[in-house]
């Protein structure tokens, strides 16, 4: 490729590809580079965005690319503000001759001003800062939420509960009874199961385990 005239319908159909699928928001931008600084732009989508048009021309950073001052100008998904405040994402890529010479540039820069102000917004709604961090599990029966606060009491002793010494069973058993796994139906026989015990020795380490609670209570 000499010029951009060279491919010039396959840019412009580039351009419309950006526009239509990004909408009014987005500007869209081809620079002649050969020519005149002050007159570069030849095709731009969407102008509005920065109050410019065909005629028109580039930005500081193609003026540094043509100086030689950066070697590689392709940029992506930067930050630029214009002057009437507007803040823009923006990515631009370099097109070279077959000489490897800058002949032009494609620009395209995203108006997020109002989609920010919106994030802003519903951050507030959400209130994400202020959250507290409370695990719950919503389980699609009983029997899932008792597997799932096992395993939770398992990780908390760092145990298989079949390897789990008899303090470790009271312990284990304590957690399960402070989670309320033992207002479930028919939990407790399955505790027993899994712990190898006896209904007996279950209602044992339960009493044990709350009468540990009462006596560390200060009151």
């Amino acid at each position: 490729m000499k010029s951009l005239d060279d491919a010039m319908p396959l840019f412009q159909q580039l351009l419309t590809l950006i526009e239509k699928q990004f909408g009014s928001k987005c500007e869209v931008v081809l620079h002649d580079l050969t020519k005149d600084y002050d007159h570069s732009i030849v095709d731009i989508r969407n102008g509005y965005i920065t109050n410019r048009a065909i005629g028109g021309c580039g930005s500081n950073l193609g003026l540094e690319v043509l100086r030689g001052t950066v070697v590689d100008g392709d940029r992506f998904n930067y930050i630029t503000t214009t002057q009437d405040g507007k803040i823009l994402r923006s990515s631009s890529i370099y097109v070279k001759d077959d000489d490897g010479n800058v002949i032009g540039s494609v620009c395209v820069n995203m108006d997020i001003t109002e989609t920010l102000q919106f994030e802003g917004y519903l951050r507030q709604f959400n209130q994400f800062e202020n959250f507290s961090n409370e695990e719950e599990i919503f389980a699609p029966d009983v029997n899932n939420l008792l597997t799932h606060l096992i395993q939770k009491g398992q990780e908390q002793i760092g145990k298989q509960a079949c390897d789990m010494n008899k303090n470790e069973k009271i312990e284990f058993i304590h957690f399960l009874d402070e989670k309320g796994a033992f207002l479930i139906t028919k939990s407790g026989e399955q505790i027993c199961e899994l712990l190898g015990i006896s209904k007996f020795t279950f209602y044992n380490y339960l009493e044990t385990s709350r009468n540990q609670v009462l006596s560390d209570d200060p009151a």
